[in-house]
């Protein structure tokens, strides 16, 4: 983080003294001692933190549900365009839903598209998605096309025994969006936090894989049967080993919840206005940031989930005050509450800032459908009322600058808009966090301008007088106000 430029108020002084040599021995042997904790405590900390990363790492590596590996895969896609019923979208149309599930796939490194196809269905909800005659179109081009390793479909979500069909049907791997969104998480996977919640949004597949395995096993006979010496089939069995896995990850995802909350706490400390970077995912969020900071270890990437973890960013507003920008997951259409619900201690930072930017693709065909989605996951994050309240919309990715009083027009990659942003953003910052302008007379001769400088966003020093004194036209919050009052005795 920037730091606030801080005067200091005081000297340092050291005063020689004669010292008896036993006194010195005793010291020096405390002193020694306390070393030697302090290296203890020091070790045990980076014991325990080795410790966990291990622990973590195992729990990322087992049990991978997908089943795709890391070879390259030559993917034919199947959307099932809804004509009617529940299922139809509206805000979209079929082509563009295709043109993103080709932006997923090749977002995979080594992955590419064999083939793609968009298919009417009326009976999306059946195990086969599609009629008898369109499935057998579907089997005969998947199996005419050379190479395919695995076939997308573009649906939400699987039941267990569509995809078992599926997979028995065209004879390769069948993936929908919840399983291939997982393993583009799971390539993209850096930090612990990232391993933990991925691991936890895997679980359902895991269990519905256990639930198949254990049908297949009934059929043979297999697998209602006890395991010898134990009281358990296979099948509890593997339930319990699975809940235990569960238990673990949301032990560990825990422990980092009360780290990142106890960060949380040192950031409201020092009063810092929090800036949470909201969008769809590949809409420019951290082109933004990068933007509005101009921190150079920022590199944007025209993927889709190139950000899965909260990331933090400070960056000053034309009055100088010193703000966080928090850059976080990108959103996708048609992806189950169970994904974002394993991502809500990344998503928890959001529901504690004090401002929400919506970063919108302008440029985007799907732009409207994309807002929709965005607000609805919003909603469905429990937001509070008061952050849905105070969205600022930004536009991005246009070329021309027009006047629009309802949002704010930018291009982060040319820089265009960007001072009305940090504006608009320094307006809504004042407005909702409570934050006054006020101009204080102040003592040079003391610490008050320094601690002025260090817990409010000094402007302006203005009419020093022949007394000492100053007035210093600052932005401060009523509690840090209270603070200064009550040091340095000001009525």
């Amino acid at each position: 983080c920037a730091m606030k430029p801080l005067i200091s108020a005081h000297t340092c002084h050291t005063t020689a003294f004669a010292v008896l040599p036993a006194r010195t021995l005793s010291l020096t042997a405390c002193m020694f001692k306390r070393k030697n904790h302090n290296t203890d405590n020091s070790s045990l900390e980076k014991e325990e933190v080795e410790n966990d990363e291990a622990e973590i790492e195992e729990l990322f590596q087992q049990q991978i549900p997908t089943g795709i590996g890391e070879e390259e895969h030559r993917v034919f896609i199947v959307h099932p365009d809804v004509k009617w019923g529940s299922r139809k979208q509206y805000l979209t149309t079929a082509a563009l839903q295709m043109e993103e599930a080709v932006g997923l796939v090749n977002t995979l490194y080594n992955w590419s598209v064999a083939d793609k196809i968009i298919l009417s269905t009326k009976t999306p909800e059946k195990r086969r998605i599609f009629g008898k005659g369109n499935f057998q179109t579907l089997t005969e081009k998947i199996r005419a096309t050379p190479g395919v390793t695995a076939v997308f479909v573009n649906v939400e979500r699987f039941s267990p025994s569509s995809e078992k069909e599926l997979q028995e049907a065209w004879g390769v791997k069948v993936l929908d969006r919840y399983s291939l969104v997982l393993h583009i998480f799971r390539c993209n996977a850096r930090t612990k936090e990232a391993k933990l919640q991925i691991s936890l949004a895997e679980i359902p597949l895991l269990r519905s894989r256990l639930r198949n395995e254990v049908a297949n096993l009934d059929q043979q006979g297999g697998g209602s049967r006890y395991i010898m010496g134990s009281g358990e089939t296979l099948y509890e069995m593997q339930q319990r080993l699975l809940k235990e896995r569960e238990l673990k990850i949301r032990s560990a995802l825990e422990r980092l919840r009360r780290k990142r909350h106890l960060l949380r706490s040192q950031r409201k400390h020092r009063d810092f206005p929090i800036v949470s970077v909201m969008g769809y995912t590949n809409c420019g969020k951290t082109t933004l940031i990068k933007a509005l900071t101009g921190d150079a270890g920022l590199q944007p990437k025209d993927q889709l989930f190139a950000t899965l973890d909260v990331t933090v960013h400070a960056g000053q507003l034309p009055s100088h005050m010193t703000v966080l920008y928090i850059d976080t997951i990108g959103f996708l259409s048609q992806l189950p509450h169970q994904l974002i619900d394993s991502f809500s201690a990344t998503l928890e930072d959001v529901t504690h800032s004090d401002l929400l930017i919506h970063v919108r693709d302008i440029s985007h065909p799907e732009t409207v459908n994309q807002k929709v989605n965005v607000l609805n996951v919003l909603k469905n994050l429990q937001i509070p009322e008061r952050l849905l309240n105070s969205i600022i919309e930004v536009h991005n990715k246009i070329d021309l600058i027009e006047g629009d009083p309802e949002v704010i027009p930018i291009s982060a990659l040319k820089q265009h808009g960007l001072e009305l942003l940090k504006e608009k953003i320094e307006e809504a910052v004042v407005k909702y966090t409570g934050k006054q302008t006020m101009t204080l007379k102040v003592q040079l001769n003391s610490p008050q301008l320094a601690w002025l400088y260090k817990e409010a966003t000094v402007q302006a020093v203005d009419n020093v007088g022949d007394d000492c004194t100053a007035n210093v036209k600052v932005i401060i919050s009523q509690a840090a106000y209270g603070r200064y009052r009550k040091l340095f005795q000001v009525t």
